[in-house]
């Protein structure tokens, strides 16, 4: 496979002008005339962050996005799908009130927000997975699947588990719904809470294996050997009585994340745009951000979301660690091990590689890249 363009553009601005104006230049110059919007339906996939964090992407930039489509006659929407954890974002409601209160609204963006798999996090399609190696058919959000077009806006960031959250993590990770998430973390099954559990019968109901039964207490139990561990119930269950105790290794949910990424952007045409800035150690699903670890690099925008990550990743060991940020006190801390990686020394057992390199495997992309530069 040939090496993939990478466009890409920095925060600076002279007084005139604004990053907004150069994200649209990126955005136009990337697209040029290989995507027709006229009158198609377009997902675009971000994050609205998690109340209490700071370090999520502005509203700002997903309008311009918005407008860009709306100018070329796409009917664009903003789109993520409910989360796995327990939190302000696992159901549509809580999602959408989430959103609001982070200034995402059609006022704000100018366009419509759609929750991706719908109320509880079960309104899903099986799509295959060309290639694969460990998921045969992906779960994703009904709504994003059922756009014409697909553009991811990633807040490049660092990440606990997977080094960083990048395209192939928002696209993956982020489009999979209640069951997606939970096939892409662990290949185990749900527990239930019997202290938590109110006895409402409604995860009985919506399990397709007739795997949920009653004890004589009234409480929710689960025959294994019925159970497929699809997560059906933790996605309809109000009470936060059932959840996913097991967890795969690191490797395996980058592999996962691939091949789903994979799922969501076969078959249709896909733009991928990564901002690369509040660089957080961690998620921007946490209710905080802590303090940058590396300084802003800039915007950078891709067809190929492989490509578009490892560009990413390979401009932020470019960088200086933040004095002072956690990768900083990790590097000078007495019993530091050097990974000579910037998101490996921030996080004990965080890694990134095998995602880009089974995404490559399996033909969502290249790690081979030509930066040009705007």
């Amino acid at each position: 496979m040939s090496a993939s363009k990478v466009y890409f553009t920095d925060f600076h601005v002279p007084v005139g002008t604004s990053q907004l104006e150069k994200l649209r230049r990126l955005v136009e110059r990337t697209v040029g005339d290989q995507i027709d919007f006229e009158g198609k339906f377009v997902c675009i996939k971000m994050h609205f962050g998690e109340p209490g964090n700071l370090s999520f992407l502005r509203p700002n930039y997903a309008k311009v996005v918005a407008d860009y489509v709306k100018s070329k006659g796409g009917v664009p929407f903003l789109s993520d799908c409910n989360t796995l954890y327990v939190g302000r974002r696992k159901n549509a409601l809580e999602h959408m009130d989430a959103a609001y209160e982070n200034g995402f609204s059609p006022f704000s963006t100018g366009c419509q927000i759609i929750i991706g798999d719908g109320l509880k996090g079960t309104d899903d399609v099986e799509v295959p997975v060309v290639g694969s190696e460990y998921v045969k058919a992906a779960k994703i959000g009904r709504a994003i699947m059922d756009a014409d077009i697909f553009i991811s806006l990633t807040h490049f960031k660092g990440h606990e588990m997977a080094g960083f959250g990048g395209a192939v993590k928002n696209i993956g990770m982020g489009c999979g719904s209640r069951a997606g998430k939970m096939e892409q973390h662990n290949t185990g099954k749900p527990v239930i809470s019997a202290e938590l559990c109110r006895g409402c019968h409604i995860c009985a109901k919506h399990c397709g294996q007739s795997a949920i039964s009653y004890n004589a207490e009234g409480k929710a139990v689960i025959d294994y050997t019925k159970c497929v561990g699809c997560g059906r119930c933790i996605g309809v269950c109000n009470f936060d009585a059932i959840e996913n105790p097991s967890y795969d290794s690191v490797p395996m949910l980058n592999r996962k994340m691939a091949e789903y990424a994979k799922a969501v952007v076969d078959g249709r045409p896909c733009l991928h745009i990564s901002l690369v800035r509040d660089i957080s150690p961690n998620c921007d699903c946490h209710g905080e951000n802590d303090v940058p670890i590396l300084p802003d690099v800039g915007m950078f925008a891709s067809f190929d979301p492989v490509a578009l990550d490892q560009a990413c990743a390979d401009a932020c060991m470019a960088q200086e660690p933040i004095p002072g940020a956690q990768l900083d006190r990790r590097m000078k801390a007495k019993d530091f091990h050097d990974h000579h990686d910037h998101f490996e020394n921030c996080t004990e057992g965080a890694e990134w590689k095998t995602c880009l390199e089974h995404g490559e495997k399996i033909g969502l992309g290249t790690r081979e890249y030509t930066i040009i530069k705007l």
